[in-house]
């Protein structure tokens, strides 16, 4: 397969990026694969959830999707037409796992086989990530990851997913957003599994980070040949106004959102202005716990979508910013990514940072075989700029990805929202790339062409 047409008339970011820089797409397990309960798998929090009057905006669930477990040739190939040089994707943990304990399942772990093979056979980097939110429900129901013990069977399924695929995956994520994770998912309930306890939101937060650290001394410990990271979403924070109640809620904001997750990581402590605020709702730590955490990294992923904003009296809307918006009523914000790096790489001994996840929902149209979607590509190629603005100025920066490859699940809000640079008509399940689609692979011509350059330059030298 390849994308032959014309893509769209948006320049091409100018900046220069290495030549060993990844370029990729990025999915999710739930949000794509569907057959909820074929061939063994078992259930996750997710369709339990979608189960709930009203937890999903438009009642909808995962049970189809994308079909992606039906199509995995067609979306191989189409990932391969766009001459990307990875792929992240993550692991259904109870298709492969259906208790999230004892006996694995061979049809589920059969798929993923094929799916890294297939990638691997088109010259795509396979990017695992072990936890994307579809915590098998038989665990939930013995506690989630509000249960301690939930940590150690974190790290038995990222043992056994490295016996199974470990020699063919060239990064490991363990966690992607463990701040929606316990925030969304434990402390407003908006979502999976739905539970609205700040303690509880906590204290997960800390298991997701423990297990984090004990997986992957795990993993070093059986000789694992991935590069090991985890993924936060971040944002910078910035105060409404310039007042000084702005600046608190912002130092405060900052704290809950970045320093929360980074600190532990990186400094094996929380930050203490956090703790004063969460009082006793602050999580329980046992001793080591901290050590743990702050295991040394490979690799961390970043997932970004605009800047965040506080104010003290909660009046700040974004759609009176006077910044245009995504389909999310998220403020289009690409400065916001280089900031954010810039602040990272200054303030951590962060490892190589990559760009996991950078798109926007947009209402898109289906136009005969084209869906011109230059708001997308254009989001797209700034956000990518800024990634070069960060390259320029010291940060490590080894890769960028897409969010989405398809149109897809998009959690609590159904199918409403549409994050793919590939449309999906949901009732066929045709897939027709759009504009962004285009110029992505367009884009990516362009960076192979300046490598090959660059190659016989030095061959001349």
């Amino acid at each position: 397969m390849k994308l032959i047409m014309t893509p769209p008339p948006v320049p091409h970011p100018t900046q220069s990026f290495p030549d060993n820089f990844v370029w990729g797409v990025a999915t999710s397990s739930f949000q794509i694969e569907g057959a909820p309960a074929e061939d063994g798998k078992g259930p996750s929090i997710w369709d339990t959830f979608c189960q709930q009057p009203g937890a999903i905006a438009d009642a909808s669930n995962g049970d189809v999707a994308c079909d992606h477990y039906h199509r995995l040739e067609q979306d191989l190939n189409l990932i391969a037409a766009l001459g990307v040089d990875a792929y992240r994707f993550s692991v259904s943990w109870p298709r492969v796992q259906p208790l999230g304990h004892g006996e694995w399942n061979p049809k589920g772990l059969d798929f993923y086989q094929r799916l890294v093979d297939g990638l691997i056979a088109r010259g795509i980097k396979p990017y695992l990530t072990l936890n994307h939110w579809d915590l098998p429900q038989a665990l939930q129901d013995r506690g989630g990851w509000t249960d301690r013990d939930t940590v150690h069977r974190f790290t038995d399924y990222a043992l056994g997913m490295d016996r199974v695929l470990g020699d063919r995956i060239a990064a490991v994520t363990t966690h992607n957003e463990p701040w929606v994770m316990a925030v969304l998912g434990h402390e407003s309930g908006i979502f999976a599994p739905g539970q609205k306890s700040r303690a509880a939101a906590n204290q997960v937060a800390h298991h997701l980070l423990l297990s984090h650290g004990l997986a992957l001394q795990a993993l070093r410990a059986q000789g694992s040949r991935s590069r090991l990271g985890i993924v936060l979403n971040l944002s910078p924070v910035q105060p409404a106004t310039d007042s000084a109640a702005d600046h608190a809620q912002a130092r405060l904001e900052d704290g809950k959102l970045l320093r929360w997750y980074m600190d532990p990581l990186f400094k094996a402590s929380y930050p203490q202005d956090v703790l004063d605020y969460l009082g006793a709702d602050a999580p329980q730590v046992q001793d080591g716990d901290m050590a743990a955490i702050a295991t040394p990294m490979d690799f961390m992923g970043i997932n970004y979508y605009s800047r965040s904003v506080a104010s003290a009296d909660g009046s700040w809307r974004a759609e009176t910013s006077g910044l245009p918006l995504t389909d999310m009523g998220w403020e289009i914000y690409p400065r916001g990514l280089s900031d954010l790096l810039v602040r990272m790489h200054r303030d951590y001994p962060v490892p190589p940072l990559y760009v996991t996840e950078n798109g926007g929902a947009f209402r898109d149209a289906l136009e005969g075989d084209r869906v011109h979607d230059r708001d997308r590509t254009e989001y797209i190629a700034a956000h990518i700029a800024a990634v070069g603005d960060a390259l320029a100025q010291g940060v490590p920066m080894e890769g960028y990805m897409v969010w989405s490859l398809l149109d897809n699940f998009e959690w609590a809000s159904g199918y409403a929202k549409r994050f793919g640079i590939v449309h999906v008509d949901y009732d066929t399940q045709r897939r027709t790339p759009k504009d962004s689609a285009l110029w992505y692979a367009e884009f990516l011509r362009a960076q192979q062409a300046a490598r090959a350059d660059a190659g016989h330059l030095l061959v001349g030298a």
